[in-house]
């Protein structure tokens, strides 16, 4: 073969797999409506938005083991586990010459200046999930910061405030993820706010 024939088969072995990647690649369905394959696809881009958003590392439980910690799958996105109960915070351990906040060994349960938060169940059980929630109550609470988009404030460290800013069908995909996940009954503690 001359040098244009390589160059040729080159770029036809390119274009193949740039064509392949956009194919195989997950597209955003807008709206709850749809096909399989859209819903699929929502379904695909929230998953890959929750782990690149790092939502596991609090709404699931850990595991402990001889390398060390990993997440529960069996339990992900279930928020800290209802039978983990956190010690007292001791007097003056928080503070600005102290601690800004304490995490328990699952990183589901916080203590800091605002009070004591627990990661909420992001799996559409009705009772202690989010399976009650609507598309549009998860979007207002998203960009509002109150707990099913008109209660009481969610509480740190939730970044609410950077999903605020999230486009609609992210948060619409974020959404149809957490609400294909198997429900799991797990009843998080509401969060104890300092002072009450």
């Amino acid at each position: 073969m001359n040098l244009k024939t390589y160059i040729g088969v080159f770029f036809i072995f390119i274009l193949a797999i740039v064509i392949y990647s956009f194919a195989s690649s997950p597209s955003i369905a807008i709206g709850a409506e749809g096909n399989g394959n859209e819903n699929k696809s929502l379904i695909e881009r929230g998953k890959y938005l929750v782990t690149i958003g790092g939502c596991h590392d609090c709404h699931t439980p850990k595991k402990f083991g001889p390398e060390g910690m990993s997440f529960d799958m069996e339990r992900h996105f279930s928020g800290h586990p209802a039978e983990d109960k956190l010690p007292e915070v001791p007097d003056g351990v928080l503070g600005m010459d102290g601690w800004g906040f304490l995490g328990n060994h699952h990183l589901t349960g916080f203590a800091g200046p605002w009070g004591i938060t627990y990661a909420a169940n992001l799996t559409p059980d009705e009772e202690t999930g989010i399976g009650s929630w609507t598309e549009e109550m998860f979007i207002k609470a998203m960009r509002t910061g109150q707990h099913m988009g008109e209660g009481r404030p969610i509480m740190p460290p939730m970044p609410w405030f950077n999903l605020a800013e999230a486009k609609e069908e992210d948060l619409k995909a974020m959404f149809a993820y957490f609400m294909s996940l198997p429900p799991i009954h797990n009843p998080v503690p509401e969060p104890v706010l300092r002072g009450k």
